[in-house]
């Protein structure tokens, strides 16, 4: 069988490449960042296509002070155009062509003609449905809406309409396709694994304070006001909430009017040190009200870092409710802190939830479980028989 992958930048995607290089099923992947970026993922250079000029240069027009939003969309719109284009020149005769969601319209088209399957790897919940829930959010907060861009939902919804298949890293994302029109045999469950070999155990949190992490985009989307205010409610004579991660426009004002005593922000961190950030943390808190499957929850866990989470945060296919972390509904304020109360009260249950955590974790088996879930989608959707092992 053979399998062709596009992919802006790199995702997950070069993660799922791995794992079909290694049953033999990868032919190529197309990706927009350069191969000087790209060849620290792994892959032979021979299954590497990268066509990076729009993608770079809005990459480093957004660390000058040059940019701006209208600037950065448009780029980011030629990106996705050109680098459809430049794929459905690019790709040969395959079994299956999968694109991350926005990718892939006019290669995906191509494919099908030549009788191969095309497949929309969305990484969160349907286009529309995300965007009515962000802004929704912004509503509730007075923050100024984003800009509109209506040609990316049109864009997204002609792409689901034409691929043979959806594949989303979690049943929450499942059920925003399914309650936006789509039929849910045509929606594909697969979440995402973690490398145990990144993410592992390498010291205990201390024991004379209780440390909260959380690690991803500071903005709205991921619900940081509601985390803010759960954890001035927290009681603890030695507390600290760390946030890793980059700080969005959507939020910057807001924050000052936001409760950030024993709060610190430290930007984004490199993996190896977020590994260890999380190996000496009591708890990850994950409040976001959007998602499709937060990976930082998978690595937490692999450092033995309980994880209290949304439900909007996939993380119902990742652990159970009550035995490797906690899982509250999306907003509740009174939930998120009554549950960080109860673990910083609790030493004894921190460590069981622990060592529970970084069990089922391993027990997914890093990345090969979902590598397997997905051969096994493939096999069924082209009709090639599966490989003797």
């Amino acid at each position: 069988m053979k399998v062709t992958q596009a992919v802006f930048g790199v995702f997950h995607h070069f993660e799922l490449a791995h794992q079909l290089h290694k049953r033999n099923h990868l032919q190529r992947i197309y990706s927009t960042w350069p191969w000087a970026r790209l060849k620290r993922e792994g892959l032979p250079h021979s299954f590497v296509r990268s066509f990076p000029l729009l993608h770079t240069t809005d990459y480093l027009l957004n660390r000058t002070p040059l940019a701006s939003p209208r600037v950065s969309s448009k780029l980011a719109s030629w990106n996705t155009l050109a680098f459809d284009r430049w794929t459905n020149s690019q790709i040969e005769p395959c079994d299956a062509f999968i694109a991350i969601s926005g990718a892939g319209l006019l290669t995906g088209h191509k494919v099908q003609a030549y009788g191969g399957k095309f497949i929309c790897d969305r990484g969160s919940t349907h286009q529309r449905y995300q965007e009515n829930v962000v802004a929704d959010e912004y509503r509730r907060w007075n923050v100024p809406l984003p800009l509109s861009k209506p040609h990316i939902t049109i864009r997204e919804e002609k792409i689901y309409a034409l691929a043979d298949a959806i594949t989303v890293p979690s049943t929450v994302a499942k059920r925003s396709f399914v309650a936006m029109g789509i039929a849910q045999e045509k929606v594909h469950v697969i979440p995402y694994g973690v490398r145990l070999d990144h993410f592992t155990p390498t010291e205990a949190p201390p024991l004379n304070r209780f440390e909260v992490l959380f690690a991803g985009q500071v903005s709205l989307r991921k619900g940081l006001p509601y985390l803010l205010q759960a954890f001035a409610r927290l009681r603890h004579p030695h507390k600290r909430l760390t946030i890793a991660g980059a700080v969005q426009d959507d939020i910057r004002n807001l924050l000052a009017t936001l409760p950030t005593e024993n709060v610190v922000f430290i930007g984004s961190l490199p993996q190896q040190e977020l590994a260890k950030k999380m190996s000496a943390t009591h708890l990850l808190v994950l409040p976001s009200i959007e998602e499709g499957l937060a990976l930082v929850q998978g690595q937490a866990m692999a450092c033995g870092c309980p994880v209290l989470a949304t439900t909007a945060t996939g993380a119902e296919d990742l652990f159970t409710d009550g035995e490797q972390g906690f899982i509250v509904p999306d907003r509740d304020l009174d939930a998120l802190s009554e549950r960080m109360q109860q673990i910083a009260d609790d030493p004894a249950l921190q460590r069981k939830l622990s060592e529970a955590a970084l069990l089922r974790v391993k027990n997914l088996g890093g990345w090969d479980q979902y590598g397997e879930t997905w051969d096994r989608l493939l096999h069924q959707l082209t009709g090639k028989p599966t490989d003797p092992h």
